[in-house]
């Protein structure tokens, strides 16, 4: 994964390093003297870990305490007496028992051992980190899932999980698949009801792509990777530019509901509605500039979503003062009539 673009301070946490006492019973010479695993745990346990052999209750009360009963320290203090721990074995020669050493059937050493154990939904995993500069968390995952997909065999029983910031993207975005299209039906909905045209709705929600165009480039001249903030700050921007072609269509119906010719309104429109455009995303861009260019704590949050709507309201101005006018005099059927009829009396 470090020939991966982006990928940094990959590590694997560290989950050896606790000193582990082994004991390894061997089954075949514990056979031997007749005793079985289930017969020598017992020992190890009351020796090493205690056992419980009774209760002591409060004189006058319910409270109680039990009695657990081990080993003295300097019988099971170190390696050596571990392996001294004494065993009863039925005697061979007669009847009564015997006593062997616990390295007599096992053997008992130390090791390295796991210093934490991971465990999530009651399975173990052991759980590998990195991070991604300067590019986008998506690319850079699925570059990564690639490389090892190709290169590393997973053993039986073992799988990969790409959690964390790359999981938390991944719902997001399926949210948004579902929040993006009802914001938009909500806005066409909004302009049918206000208009109660389909094509002047059309005409106000073409101010919507317009204003992407700018979003797009100021994402891609500030280097910036697409990222769900970005995506909001995009659904923000498609509301302040649809709200930009209200004020210039409907500027332009009432003028040619007065009467006057297309031509002379939709020039009337574009130089009189000059100055709310420019007021509005002027308001926009002013507010969101220092989230622009912030790099401090959050910054990685709140930058894509202020670039968005700073770049897209300083483009789209222009678009939408030259674009839709064009637009209007192309598809708007106000003032067409009257015009047939002045031209054919």
């Amino acid at each position: 994964m470090w020939e991966v673009k982006g990928i940094v301070d990959l590590a694997i946490f560290d989950s050896l390093g606790q000193v582990t006492l082994d004991i390894d019973i061997d089954r075949d010479r514990a056979a031997r003297h007749g005793l079985a695993i289930g017969d020598i745990a017992p020992v190890i346990q009351a020796g090493i870990g205690g056992q419980q052999a009774g209760t002591v209750f409060e004189p006058g009360g319910d409270q109680n305490f039990p009695i657990v009963v081990r080993l003295a320290p300097q019988y099971r203090g170190s390696v050596d007496a571990i392996r001294n721990l004494v065993l009863s074995v039925a005697n061979p020669g007669g009847s009564g028992s015997i006593q062997i050493p616990l390295s007599e059937v096992a053997r008992v050493s130390l090791r390295s051992g796991p210093s934490m154990i991971y465990r999530e939904n009651e399975e173990r995993y052991v759980p590998i980190k990195f991070g991604v500069r300067k590019r986008d968390l998506a690319g850079a995952v699925r570059e990564a899932q690639r490389k090892v997909a190709e290169e590393v065999a997973l053993p039986p029983g073992y799988r990969i999980e790409w959690v964390g910031a790359f999981g938390d993207l991944a719902a997001a975005l399926e949210r948004l698949k579902v929040v993006v299209p009802l914001s938009i039906g909500a806005v066409l909905l909004l302009l049918l009801a206000y208009f109660r045209s389909l094509i002047d709705m059309a005409l106000a929600a073409s101010a919507m792509p317009l204003a992407l165009i700018g979003g797009i480039f100021a994402l891609a001249i500030n280097g910036t990777p697409f990222s769900v903030s970005a995506a909001i700050g995009f659904i923000g921007l498609f509301g302040i530019s649809v709200m930009e072609g209200i004020i210039i269509l409907s500027y332009f119906n009432r003028r040619v509901e007065t009467g006057l010719s297309r031509e002379d309104a939709l020039v009337d429109a574009a130089k009189a509605r000059l100055r709310p455009v420019m007021m509005t995303c002027i308001a926009a861009c002013v507010g969101l500039l220092p989230a622009a260019f912030s790099y401090g704590v959050g910054a990685q949050v709140q930058r894509p979503l202020a670039i968005v709507v700073v770049g897209g309201n300083l483009l789209s101005p222009i678009l939408i003062l030259v674009v839709l006018p064009v637009l209007i005099d192309a598809l708007s059927r106000k003032g067409r009539m009257s015009e047939s009829a002045g031209a054919n009396p």
